[in-house]
């Protein structure tokens, strides 16, 4: 791949040998990849592209597994191409800035979420969403970056990122930094469906899915004093629903449990990565209540609604909702700090055995609630 000579003398680098540009200003990184489908994690060197006048360089502390790093590493949402370094949840810290940045300086908490760039002058970019960009969001990897020789970007199980400050998250001093990676991703994707359906004080909400995903949306619903229900499979995660302020636990696998729940809520929020009833969560809706859908199962099991579903059911509303964009996502941050919202984690080493052994429990459903990786015990 070609590369573009960047100047970078105006920069403001902490001296740090390990992010030592290369003579064509590109930083070298380290991380762990996929090669191949359903391959095992292994290390890779690679770079990232030189840091310009509107860039920072962030040191990468820790990065999440989300149930979409699988995805992609199966191949489960289409061809993919590898080698591939997931992780589109890092928190860490300034390490360089270019001289045109404000919103930074060395030394900040930074955060990445799921996406790096965007034409930031379509309608949709216009309303700061720029997930939903015209000419399409750059992700954060397994994307083709134009603003840079469209190269190839690689995620963060990694040591360092090059971003754009616009696209960057200022993460509060007093966060929670262990714990901030997978608000950027399951934080945001919770937080913005709640918000878009207006929850308030006294709604009966239902989270659908308990797992990364859904443990966050419990935790904002009921700081916006809605009364929560949870939905899952397995009787394992009650305890823990209840502890995060869930009034209610439901085990679909028990009939029992599904009793007197039609026409109940006012809004539900599925975050099942499988495929499942979405009928029977239609049923439980309140005429006007509304459905939220931001679990992407495999495309070999995806879920659907018929024609005669959405008839039947009328008077209900259905949504998808990606993400969200990066201002909502800064408010996102912001107010999951100050009320201290964070999700469960599991803190794990940066090493290729570790992540594989992470990625088949949640393939099994064995973590509560998300895997983090301190990007720091990488050698």
């Amino acid at each position: 791949m070609k590369t573009k000579l960047v100047l970078t003398a105006t920069l403001t680098f902490v001296t740090m040998s390990m992010f030592a540009q290369s003579n064509d200003g590109r930083i070298p990184a380290k991380g762990f990849a996929v090669f191949e489908e359903k391959g095992h994690f292994l290390p890779y060197n690679f770079s990232r592209h030189a840091v310009g006048d509107n860039d920072i360089q962030i040191e990468i502390l820790y990065a999440g597994i989300c149930h979409s790093d699988l995805h992609h590493v199966f191949a489960d949402w289409g061809a993919e191409e590898y080698p591939m370094v997931p992780g589109h949840e890092i928190a860490g810290r300034v390490v360089a800035t270019g001289k045109n940045v404000t919103r930074f300086k060395v030394g900040d908490y930074a955060g990445i979420g799921c996406m790096i760039g965007s034409c930031r002058h379509c309608d949709a970019c216009e309303h700061d969403l720029e997930q939903y960009c015209e000419e399409g969001a750059i992700m954060t990897y397994h994307g083709i970056d134009r603003f840079n020789d469209n190269e190839h970007t690689q995620g963060g199980y990694s040591d360092t990122y090059v971003v754009a400050e616009d696209f960057a998250i200022k993460i509060p001093e007093n966060a929670d930094i262990t714990k901030v990676a997978p608000l950027l991703c399951a934080g945001i994707t919770s937080y913005s469906p709640i918000r878009q359906a207006g929850v308030k004080s006294g709604d009966k909400v239902g989270i659908a899915g308990f797992g990364g995903l859904g443990h966050m949306g419990v935790q904002y619903a009921v700081s916006l004093g809605a009364e929560v229900t949870v939905f899952d499979i397995t009787e394992e995660k009650r305890e823990d629903a209840m502890r995060m302020g869930a009034s209610r636990y439901v085990n679909i696998n028990n009939p029992e449990d599904l009793k007197g729940l039609d026409r109940t809520f006012d809004f539900i929020l599925s975050t099942i990565p499988a495929q499942y009833d979405m009928t029977m969560y239609m049923k439980m809706l309140k005429l006007d209540g509304q459905f939220g859908i931001v679990g992407l199962p495999a495309f070999r099991n995806m879920p659907s609604l018929t024609v005669a579903d959405l008839i039947f059911q009328g008077a209900r509303k259905v949504f998808g909702s990606q993400i969200g964009g990066i201002k909502e996502t800064q408010e996102m941050l912001d107010y999951s700090v100050e009320h201290n919202i964070y999700p469960e984690v599991e803190v794990i080493k940066a090493n290729g055995e570790e992540i594989d052994k992470a990625y088949q429990n949640v393939l099994d459903g064995k973590v509560k609630f998300r895997y983090v990786i301190d990007m720091r015990t990488m050698k």
